[in-house]
């Protein structure tokens, strides 16, 4: 296990309070504040009314040890009555803490989703491949890191306030009890920390492990088919059973590490009980106090053991805590990573008057140095239709994600129209839950189009059986699992059409649909005044196209009409 550097530990504590200073700075700051100072008015008049029922209880237990009945009975009505009260006051102090704690996961989570989208930084945490699991940090870590919180600031002022409280009653009863339980509970703090240190790594470690399983699980689900198809249960198999026995090797560990801590921890709190009894009986035994004072020493020191004693008491859960706690900050630092500006020497320019795509003396290049596109200086007009090929397809692909904006080792320039002036269609593509018409809506300024306007299109594409009868363009479904690779292609053509962009840069259409699909798609894009560049494949036909941009292994390039003779193929 790799030790967490404390410098590391710091920056990670120093993001989180920044985290924690934005709820205040928030719409929801004022009201947080509000609920705060409310638990802690509740916090001081609970413990309030524990000193309260420790002298109730002292003189409810002398009143059984001299026999008088009538003082028996005010005490135990005064008991039921105090038991009322604290009970409301509990209930109302658990329903706050819950409020308080729900406000701060929303604030924290929303923020965190504004900040998981912005500038990408989903896609380059992806990327990077650094950070596992950032989608459980979001949700999971979120929710225990603002609950926790919450929980242990309310824990630590309640031990104050219950020192404060309970100090004096005790000293009150013996100053020397009082000294023993100051040095007991530095005592236990102390072990604990020693015994229990290696449970904040162990957590951390846990919490991935957990979430690597989960995700081989949802690999599995949302594979089900290609894996039946191709007999590959064998090797998910041996993968999930691999992950297993991470987590199982983790958690001995941890459950290892936790039964040395508790056999300190329950032999700690076991002696709690007793101790009070061998200071306090002596007392009571040369006639120095009552009975009373007994059973009140018992629970004064019972109390203040629990508040010097929040180390021993709450370790595993305060490691769990700073796992999680660790966790956000690398989640955090991930986002203060994709919000710098990022080194690439590429520059991507997204110029609003522009329609027409040019590359300025662009080079792409691998992760590993090797040249893909070297010096590509190209006008791409609106309207035009480009058919670019490669010997490799990973020079196709750096092209295109280079061209959306995504970070791409290289250099030159790459001027672009904004917004939805040039579209990128995917060769797998993404369609969100949500209705037909949702998908289909255009982006931009456009007016929403009217029913017939879809319907219409819906059905020269051949989808209009999406359209269920009744329910027509507003049934919500999961169009991914529904539809088959080939129809979602259609549908995310769909809304390229009624977007009508200048350019729509599309990656290799007939992965997904047979020469007539993508010739048919291509005429509708011409059609409609839509230019676009396409990456593709031996066998295309020509006569599609303007121009055909080849790309050669060595990263050079050539450029020529497409009527023009065919030369070689590149590849």
């Amino acid at each position: 296990m790799t030790a967490v550097a404390p410098h590391s530990n710091r920056d990670s504590w120093q993001r989180i309070r920044r985290e924690m200073r934005a709820l205040l700075a928030s719409p929801e700051g004022a009201r947080a504040v509000w609920m705060f100072l409310l638990l802690i008015a509740f916090l001081a008049a609970i413990s309030g009314l524990n000193v309260l029922m420790s002298y109730i209880g002292r003189d409810f237990m002398s009143a059984i040890e001299n026999r008088d009945r009538g003082r028996f009975l005010r005490e135990a009505w005064l008991y039921v009555g105090i038991f009322g009260v604290a009970t409301v006051a509990a209930v109302l102090y658990r329903y706050l803490e819950e409020r308080l704690g729900l406000l701060w996961r929303s604030q924290q989570t929303s923020r965190l989703l504004d900040r998981y989208l912005r500038n990408r930084a989903y896609f380059h945490i992806e990327e990077g491949g650094g950070l596992a699991n950032p989608d459980q940090r979001i949700a999971e870590d979120v929710r225990s890191f603002t609950t926790s919180t919450l929980s242990f600031v309310l824990m630590t002022l309640n031990a104050l306030i219950t020192v404060f409280a309970f100090s004096s009653v005790l000293w009150s009863i013996s100053p020397r009890l009082f000294g023993i339980a100051v040095a007991y509970a530095l005592f236990g703090s102390a072990v604990a920390s020693l015994l229990g240190r290696r449970l904040i790594g162990l957590n951390s470690l846990q919490l991935d492990k957990e979430a690597n399983l989960r995700a081989e699980l949802l690999h599995l689900r949302e594979n089900a088919e290609p894996v039946a198809l191709q007999h590959r249960e064998e090797l998910l198999h041996q993968r999930l059973l691999g992950r297993l026995q991470q987590l199982v090797a983790n958690s001995r560990q941890m459950i290892a590490v936790n039964r040395n801590l508790g056999f300190f921890t329950n032999g700690y709190n076991y002696l709690i009980q007793i101790i009070p009894a061998l200071i306090v009986a002596p007392m009571f035994m040369n006639e120095e106090v009552s009975f009373g004072v007994v059973t009140q020493s018992a629970v004064a020191f019972s109390f203040l053991m629990g508040a010097f004693s929040l180390l021993v008491t709450q370790f595993q859960s305060i490691s769990s805590y700073a796992a999680v706690a660790a966790r956000l900050g690398k989640l955090l630092e991930a986002f203060e990573q994709a919000d710098a500006p990022q080194p690439t020497p590429v520059e991507v320019y997204c110029e609003p008057q522009r329609r027409g795509l040019a590359y300025e003396g662009l080079s792409l290049y691998r992760q590993d140095g090797a040249a893909l596109v070297l010096d590509l200086s190209l006008e791409v007009p609106a309207g035009s239709r480009l058919l670019v090929r490669a010997g490799s397809g990973h020079a196709k692909i750096a092209l295109f994600r280079a061209s959306a904006g995504l970070i791409q080792p290289g250099a030159g320039r790459i001027r672009r129209p904004c917004a939805d002036q040039l579209m990128f269609v995917p060769e797998r593509p993404y369609l969100p839950h949500g209705t037909l018409r949702q998908l289909l809506m255009p982006g931009g300024p456009l007016a929403a189009p009217e029913d017939a306007q879809l319907l219409a299109l819906l059905k020269r594409l051949r989808l209009d059986h999406l359209v269920p009868a009744g329910s027509g363009l507003d049934l919500e479904q999961d169009w991914t699992n529904r539809l088959g690779i080939g129809e979602q292609l259609r549908l995310v053509l769909a809304r390229v059409l009624l977007t009508r962009p200048a350019l729509v840069f599309l990656d290799r259409l007939r992965v997904s649909l047979d020469p007539a699909e993508q010739r048919r798609m291509l005429e509708l894009l011409h059609e409609y005044g839509i230019g676009y560049l396409l990456l593709g494949k031996p066998g295309d036909a020509l006569d599609l196209f303007d121009q055909v941009l080849d790309l050669a292994p060595d990263g050079s390039w050539s450029l020529r009409p497409a009527s023009a003779t065919e030369p070689p193929s590149p590849g």
